[in-house]
């Protein structure tokens, strides 16, 4: 249910890669298609954004955020955008959302990024992403939690070009192998396109260094699987997802996309879940 009083929901997509091409195919074909308008896409340069939406306009500095009257910004343009365009997007919009969650880790980068918000009245929203159960381990770190174990489990295909290709034969592998244990600052930093979500697991519940990480290549599965054991005064909570790979970045699942609808639809949605 929207609003159609007022004026469409105005947001900025930093990047125009897998992700936010897929985000924007979701809200042209959504029923409040109408209620939100892609008022601009970031990127580097012209040559990255030759088709972004009609009527968005393209933006290849962070300044040029400002008086674009938007308020959202979206960011999916991988690690190093989330310092680049962060300040300036919380300066410009009520919210920015951040996808590279690995981004993160860098505890300077976290802390300047929530003093702009503060001082802008502004706020860093952190988007579920591939996950599910996020909410209810936010909610459950209200009395102590005693462990936090996020498995990941992809296909092969899905850790070539990142450093599991020096730790395991994924072209040889007969079962599933576990080539990463270790803690979430950790995973998200040696593997930030795979393990982007463990910044998220981590946030939402014990933290970037006490949340468990496995990450695990599988012959036998098809999709991204996420794993999410937690315990502590509130009881025991077991998660399993199973995502399909995000068409054109098998690195990515169609859930991040998802999430992101979701996340931008809340925003001005009468009822949000």
């Amino acid at each position: 249910m929207t609003n159609r009083t007022r004026k469409p929901l105005r947001i900025a997509l930093i990047a125009w890669g897998a992700i936010s091409r897929r985000v924007a195919e979701l809200l042209a074909g959504a029923q409040d298609a109408g209620d939100i308008a892609i008022a601009a896409v970031g990127a580097r340069s012209s040559t990255r954004a030759h088709d972004i939406p009609a009527g968005a306009v393209l933006v290849t500095e962070p300044a040029q955020l400002a008086g674009l009257d938007l308020d959202l910004v979206v960011e999916a343009a991988g690690r190093e955008a989330v310092a680049v365009w962060g300040e300036a997007a919380l300066r410009s919009a009520p919210a920015f959302a951040v996808v590279s969650a690995s981004a993160l880790t860098d505890a300077a980068l976290l802390e300047r990024l929530l003093a702009t918000a503060e001082v802008c009245g502004s706020q860093l929203i952190l988007p579920p992403g591939a996950l599910a159960g996020v909410d209810a381990i936010a909610a459950a770190s209200a009395l102590p939690l005693d462990e936090v174990v996020h498995s990941i489990v992809k296909p092969p295909a899905a850790w070539r070009g990142t450093p599991a290709e020096e730790m395991v034969a994924l072209d040889e592998l007969r079962a599933p192998v576990t080539f990463f244990t270790g803690s979430a600052r950790e995973a998200a930093l040696r593997f930030p396109q795979n393990a982007n979500v463990a910044v998220i697991s981590a946030l939402s519940g014990i933290g970037l260094d006490r949340t468990r990480i496995e990450l695990v290549a599988d012959p036998g599965i098809a999709a991204n699987c996420h794993r999410l054991s937690v315990s502590g005064a509130f009881g025991r909570l077991d998660v399993v997802i199973e995502n399909r790979p995000l068409a054109g970045n098998p690195k990515s699942s169609e859930m991040a996309a998802l999430s992101l609808v979701r996340t931008i639809r809340n925003r001005i949605s009468t009822l949000s879940q």
